[in-house]
């Protein structure tokens, strides 16, 4: 796939699958696998195996690899690729050779974590991931709010193949600003805070956002994202009012429960366990009764 069809797969709904465990605390990869088939059978373009929504700080590189490769084989091409990869520059490399591998299209490089970013650094550390795989497309995942539009050209002119930024500071003054300043038409831009901001980033110039909660309710996702590929924001803003008590459900209390809420609906549903890993921590009965009142709102549950 060119990197120009890469870039038209991001313009869309980037599904972050969940993942489910079993009982006995271990990756469910056949779980797994039907919920990445109930996502393509759903419409979904492009898919983020080992996202945050997938819970990628709690899981090794063994669990890590399982995600991606179950992706790849349920997707059979139907759909790109994501793979998530971070942490150091070995273990990401490492991790994004094996996407390569592996059969994945892109690859989203996680926010750094490290108490000590350099603009250069910075620019460095995503450099060195981005020119080993430089058949792969790749996305930035940016959380920071002290990332500059300038700092995004250096990288794009030192690495080709990094195709689309994935924005998720909450401020779409800043999104504009640095999407202008790193040289618009250079990258896809994609809505990183998934449905609740995705109305104000498309309205100065995101094609594209990711969504946990399409892991629950693919259709409506597509929904909301095909009224704003339209430009037709009334509509847009009726699904956002539709979804808007489930995502800050899932932003309360710091995002603490931002993968909670999603496993929990889906376990509402039948589709997997609820169980999540710490620092994450399973839903109390009143906010889980909240969940089926949401799901029987929607009509997907009784």
């Amino acid at each position: 796939m060119t990197f120009g069809a890469q870039r038209r797969r991001l313009s869309g709904v980037v599904a972050i699958p969940v993942t489910p465990f079993d009982a006995d605390g271990g990756v469910d990869a056949r779980t797994y696998g039907l919920l990445v088939e109930r996502l393509v059978d759903g419409g979904i373009e492009a898919i983020t195996p080992n996202g945050n929504t997938g819970e990628f700080y709690a899981l090794d590189e063994r669990e890590t690899r399982l995600c991606l490769d179950t992706t790849v084989k349920v997707v059979a091409g139907r759909a790109s690729v994501v793979a998530g990869v971070g942490h150091d520059v070995a273990s990401a490399t490492r991790a994004a050779r094996h996407a390569r591998d592996a059969g994945a299209d892109m690859i989203m490089i996680h926010q750094p974590v490290h108490p000590y970013v350099s603009d250069a650094g910075w620019v460095e550390y995503h450099r060195a991931i981005a020119d080993a795989v430089p058949e792969l497309g790749v996305v930035l995942y940016v959380r920071n709010a002290a990332i500059t539009g300038a700092q995004l050209a250096t990288l794009g002119e030192a690495a080709p193949n990094v195709i689309g930024v994935k924005y998720a500071v909450p401020d779409p003054v800043r999104f504009a600003s640095v999407a202008r300043d790193a040289g618009f038409t250079r990258f896809t831009w994609i809505a990183g805070l998934a449905e609740l901001s995705a109305p104000g980033y498309f309205a100065v110039g995101a094609t594209g956002f990711t969504s946990g909660l399409v892991n629950v309710d693919p259709a409506t996702s597509s929904e909301m994202f095909r009224a704003l590929a339209n430009g037709d924001y009334p509509a847009a803003m009726a699904v956002w009012q539709q979804l808007r008590p489930f995502e800050e459900m899932r932003a309360a209390h710091g995002n603490a429960n931002n993968v909670s809420v999603v496993k929990e609906a889906l376990a509402q549903l039948g589709l997997c366990r609820p169980d999540v890993r710490p620092p994450s921590r399973a839903l109390a009965d009143e906010e889980r009764s909240r969940v089926g009142e949401l799901l029987s709102a929607w009509g997907l549950a009784g």
